[in-house]
């Protein structure tokens, strides 16, 4: 059996390799992300991920069940399959890694990356600026224009970590509420919707990752990459990075400029859509999705600080869609 270093070296066509930093350990103690330096090779670093499937899973949060252990597994699957089949397609607007290979050893799953810090991405954030949430939208238009009406073929055929069907668990333990009762109607209006692209599906600050200057950004983490509605994955961010009183202030000025770049991203290629159908659905959408991700956390985590006032007005505009 091949050990992984066989494998970089096969992959990178490398002398020697040697594992420098370990960047981070996997969410439940699912492997690691490691950093090599090479020697003998094109690349001087590179970034490793090594999915290790645990006997015994430990959530941090206790969600050992079966359900989530078949999603995490099914996830960096799908993961090896973006990268292997529409990795490729992503141009320098929607910056992603460079693949260098994939590969399977046993019950591991290895996939070897090009290092973004090295190329040109070393900066991570925690919070983000309204200019550098617009950067991060650029890349999501862009992302979303580049897959817009493609099949999500081999991949989650709906993207996003926390979609219904993925999450009885978390369904089971929300209260009963207006929400909970009209969660399968929130979940069938965003699956259904006419424009249809592949979201990125953890488009949080964290998988960001932004040139020195600030004003460029690469992406990575495509675990949950899969069919749906853009709107899901901009609302996703915004939640991830601005306080409540951010997003009521700058939440229609955020939507103009990701929209405005969606419009710029599209009339590049050689598809033909009516735009402005295209927007109106996705910003009716915009509550509806944030009331589906808040759905989640009430079940995942009820005490979640995003569970804050503006969600529950983004709440309280998507029940109105069903007479609440």
């Amino acid at each position: 059996m091949s050990s992984i270093k066989d494998l970089i070296l096969t992959a990178t066509k490398a002398s020697d390799c040697q594992e420098v930093e370990v960047i981070q350990s996997l969410w439940s103690g699912y492997g690691k992300i490691s950093r090599y330096i090479l020697t003998g090779s094109d690349f001087k670093k590179i970034v490793v991920k090594n999915i290790i499937f645990p006997t015994q899973p430990n959530h941090p949060r206790g969600w050992n069940t079966n359900v989530s252990h078949e999603r995490k597994v099914k996830s960096y699957q799908i993961e090896t399959v973006f990268y292997n089949n529409y990795n490729h397609l992503c141009d320098n607007d929607c910056r992603t890694p460079q693949l260098i290979g994939t590969e399977t050893i046993g019950a591991e799953q290895v996939i070897i990356l090009e290092d973004l810090d090295a190329a040109g991405f070393p900066v991570r954030k925690i919070d983000l600026t309204i200019e550098q949430v617009k950067v991060c939208l650029k890349w999501l238009a862009n992302f979303h224009a580049t897959f817009l009406g493609e099949k999500p073929e081999n991949l989650w055929e709906t993207g996003t970590y926390w979609h219904l069907s993925t999450r009885s668990d978390e369904f089971i333990a929300m209260n009963d509420t207006p929400l909970k009762q009209v969660a399968k109607d929130i979940d069938q209006l965003l699956n259904n919707c006419k424009y249809q692209t592949l979201v990125h599906g953890d488009a949080k600050v964290a998988n960001f990752c932004f040139s020195k200057d600030l004003k460029e950004v690469a992406a990575v983490d495509f675990q949950y990459v899969g069919g749906g509605c853009g709107i899901k994955d901009v609302a996703y961010l915004m939640g991830s990075c601005l306080s409540e009183n951010e997003c009521e202030r700058y939440e229609q000025k955020l939507l103009d400029y990701y929209f405005n770049e969606l419009k710029i991203a599209l009339d590049k290629t050689d598809k033909h859509f009516i735009f402005k159908e295209l927007e109106k659905e996705w910003r009716d959408l915009y509550p509806i999705a944030w009331a589906d991700f808040t759905r989640f956390l009430l079940g995942w985590m009820p005490t979640h600080q995003k569970i804050n006032s503006y969600s529950k007005k983004m709440i309280g505009k998507a029940l109105k869609n069903f007479n609440y």
